[in-house]
């Protein structure tokens, strides 16, 4: 894993939640329920939610598989994840968390129901290699969700563009004093297959019988859930 990108993310750990507030209007609270939903998770379910950050899709899984259910969150950048547990007993919510690489997972075969990834596997050295490492842990049968940025289409496409251009790293900037992080995460989902593109990349993992995609938001962001072989 990139240490430029550990360290970048160390750096404005401290202020993450309140700049994804406020540059997403909140938006994001709706797609990691909609992520969720698609995932199939259920009461019971064990899952493990690979590049938690502060834990958010991690209490969302909570919530939906009870106390019967076990939810994991590991991030690969300590200062990151290290804001987690707070967030978790402020919420009531028993959810666990360990530093761990979603490129190298320190988990069983076939250890969990579902795994999943938010805003993360971008910025992975080899996105493939995620995916099948997430794939390995599931049971046969159990899924893979990714919660990615796309890059929109149609009316939405040009006011998006200006504003992860220019607002995103003024408002990211001026809030967590680290303007170079909020230019580079635009630039990345900039980059990073969407749509019909990341699909092909879940096929060429070959870890997968069934793949969909769903987009949210005009394409600003896409839920993609892989059934596993």
């Amino acid at each position: 894993m990139s240490e430029k990108v550990r360290h970048m993310f160390a750096d404005i750990a401290d202020d993450y939640d309140r700049i994804n507030s406020i540059l997403s209007f909140g938006v994001h609270n709706a797609w990691r329920k909609k992520t969720v939903q698609m995932s199939r998770a259920k009461q019971g379910d064990h899952v493990l939610d690979c590049a938690t950050g502060t834990g958010d899709l991690a209490f969302e899984f909570k919530k939906k598989v009870g106390h019967s259910g076990f939810v994991k969150g590991t991030d690969f950048c300590k200062e990151m994840i290290e804001h987690a547990p707070a967030k978790a007993d402020k919420k009531q919510l028993v959810v666990e968390f360990e530093v761990a690489d979603a490129m190298d997972l320190p988990y069983d075969d076939d250890s969990f129901d579902v795994a999943s990834i938010a805003f993360g596997i971008r910025n992975v050295d080899d996105p493939l290699k995620c995916l099948k490492e997430m794939a390995r842990v599931v049971k046969p049968g159990g899924t893979v969700v990714v919660l990615e940025f796309g890059q929109p289409d149609g009316v939405v496409k040009y006011p998006y563009q200006f504003y992860s251009k220019y607002v995103m790293p003024t408002v990211g900037g001026w809030i967590s004093g680290n303007r170079d992080a909020y230019t580079y995460l635009p630039e990345t989902s900039a980059k990073f297959p969407a749509g019909q593109a990341f699909i092909d990349l879940m096929d060429e993992s070959g870890m997968f019988f069934q793949k969909e995609a769903e987009s949210l938001t005009g394409g600003i962001a896409y839920v993609y859930v892989g059934t596993v072989k």
